[in-house]
């Protein structure tokens, strides 16, 4: 008696204890009768009943779950190939529409991955490159002033140093974008998307050699440019330099004359004075001009041809044609 007392303490302990389940404060719960679901989604914390052994409770987080994708490469409106890495938040709110469509999170994980990548692969294709990487409109870039000024002195004003090129949209605008297509269709399956962001945007591999061969390109252009540039200011100043030299030195040959000419002035003006004072000083200048004019035009190997009135012959023919006041003087003057 006492034995099968115990049977049949045991088996309803096992009958309720099948009878009975909790509902966490972060799960909610579907009840299915051979699969089926049966009454309303439980959503409320605490102890409840089901029938046992014929009802299956079935448990669905209602907290905030990730969403990690894998990095997809797809191109942007600009036929650029980019890797693009997105991550997003979302829940379940309406748990049955949720179980019968996908059951599980693995399913509805799945689901994210083909919706969300699909939705930002058709936004990416829709925006050039600047559109997904910048967010602010109106940002104004740090500038080096050499590079200003230059870009400045530049004719080329399609190529100036330190500008960004405007956008439209912007980066969040983009994600709204995805957001709104992935939302509406999520919604279908009692999923609720709260949040995307793009974490990581990058070239594709094989496309990142032309990239960093182009940016070194520009980079190259920019710098023969600024070579350029240099190269005619400093043609300017060495032509400056060679113009106000020239017109120096003019000035300073013009002086030099002037005074050189007024030296000269004085000095025959001198002369004159002192040889026109006598007959005798006369002759003597008329004697040191052809001594002079002997020592310019006779070396040690000229050969002079002379007619025998000529001037300089004169003195050549001896000291006896010599006038008597060139005569050499006593040996006791």
């Amino acid at each position: 008696m006492n034995r099968l007392l115990l049977v049949l303490a045991g088996l309803l302990a096992f009958v309720l204890f099948n009878a009975f389940y909790t509902v966490g404060e972060a799960q909610q719960v579907i009840l299915t009768q051979f699969g089926k679901p049966v009454k309303e989604p439980v959503t409320e914390a605490g102890l409840k009943m089901k029938i046992p052994f014929i009802q299956e409770v079935n448990r669905i987080d209602k907290r905030v779950l990730p969403w990690d994708g894998s990095p997809s490469d797809m191109p942007t409106k600009d036929k650029l190939y980019i890797s693009v890495d997105l991550f997003a938040r979302w829940r379940i709110v309406e748990p049955l529409p949720y179980f019968l469509r996908l059951r599980d999170e693995r399913s509805a994980l799945s689901r994210l991955d083909d919706i969300l990548g699909s939705e930002t692969r058709n936004a990416v294709a829709k925006h050039e490159l600047i559109e997904i990487v910048r967010t602010t409109k109106g940002r104004v870039p740090l500038k080096d002033p050499t590079l200003v000024e230059g870009a400045a002195n530049s004719a080329d004003t399609n190529n100036v140093v330190g500008s960004l090129v405007p956008i439209q949209k912007g980066r969040v605008l983009v994600e709204q974008e995805i957001y709104k297509a992935a939302a509406e269709k999520l919604k279908v399956f009692g999923v609720e998307l709260l949040d995307i962001r793009f974490k990581r945007i990058n070239y594709n591999a094989s496309v990142e050699p032309k990239i960093y061969e182009r940016m070194i390109s520009e980079r190259r252009q920019i710098a023969e440019r600024f070579r350029s540039e240099g190269n005619g200011e400093a043609a300017r100043i060495r032509g400056n330099m060679t113009r106000d030299l020239n017109r120096i030195q003019s000035e300073a040959y013009r002086q030099v004359e002037e005074i050189r000419g007024k030296g000269d002035a004085e000095a025959t003006e001198i002369y004159a004075k002192a040889y026109n004072q006598s007959q005798a000083a006369a002759d003597f200048y008329a004697f040191t001009r052809t001594l002079d004019a002997y020592q310019a035009v006779m070396t040690p190997d000229t050969s002079l041809i002379l007619s025998t009135d000529s001037d300089i012959f004169r003195l050549l023919k001896g000291t006896a044609a010599l006038p008597e006041t060139y005569a050499a003087p006593p040996s006791g003057d």
